[in-house]
């Protein structure tokens, strides 16, 4: 497959959905994803990680390359740890990252995920609650992900999800900024720094 890989498989879930079951109106406190994005208008978002709003400079918000946790992310120390943990394995920095909701029935409409800051990086989903798979398409490939895996896929390509189960699918998705990218980064935002310098 081109557009999609499997980096680990058996990933114990419970501790991730116990933690998420554990954060009153966890899915309430944020509704950007629904409300902005219409692309993403059916599904349900905890960010736990996104642009840092101080390094606009400027810039469309697809551009901005900083990143931060949110202030709603020390609910969540389970997942944030294995973030920390993944980023590391492959030598990575952590971008944006978020729990997703896609309820049963709905889907997220294709899209190719546009911007400077997508370009650099790469997009992964890990499989926390998934009864009959999580359906994923990008290009022309598609694959079922199972509960317990995480995965790379090609956000470059037109993509999309649809629930064909009767359940709740729960992933985190997340971005990491690969080592021979960091450089390419810190020009843009360096860039983007000194013009906002200029305008001033």
């Amino acid at each position: 497959m081109k557009y999609f890989k499997k980096i680990r498989e058996y990933v114990p879930v419970d501790p991730f959905l116990i933690e998420i079951a554990g954060v009153d109106d966890a899915w309430a406190s944020a509704t950007g994803r629904q409300d902005k994005i219409a692309v993403q208008r059916e599904a349900l978002a905890i960010p736990l990680r996104g642009l840092r709003k101080s390094m606009i400079l400027g810039r469309n918000r697809r551009d901005v390359h900083e990143s931060r946790w949110t202030t709603g992310s020390v609910n969540f120390p389970v997942a944030r740890a294995f973030l920390d943990d993944i980023a590391a394995e492959l030598d990575a920095d952590l971008g944006r990252a978020k729990i997703v909701c896609l309820p049963a029935g709905k889907r997220v409409f294709p899209h190719i995920d546009r911007g400077a800051y997508y370009r650099l990086r790469g997009r992964y989903h890990f499989v926390l609650k998934s009864s009959t798979g999580s359906w994923l398409k990008a290009g022309d490939e598609d694959v079922r992900m199972r509960e317990g895996e995480l995965w790379w896929f090609d956000n470059d390509q037109m993509h999309e999800a649809f629930n064909d189960g009767d359940e709740d699918r729960i992933h985190i998705i997340f971005d990491l900024l690969p080592a021979e990218m960091r450089s390419r980064a810190a020009a843009a935002t360096d860039a983007a720094r000194a013009k906002a310098e200029e305008v001033a």
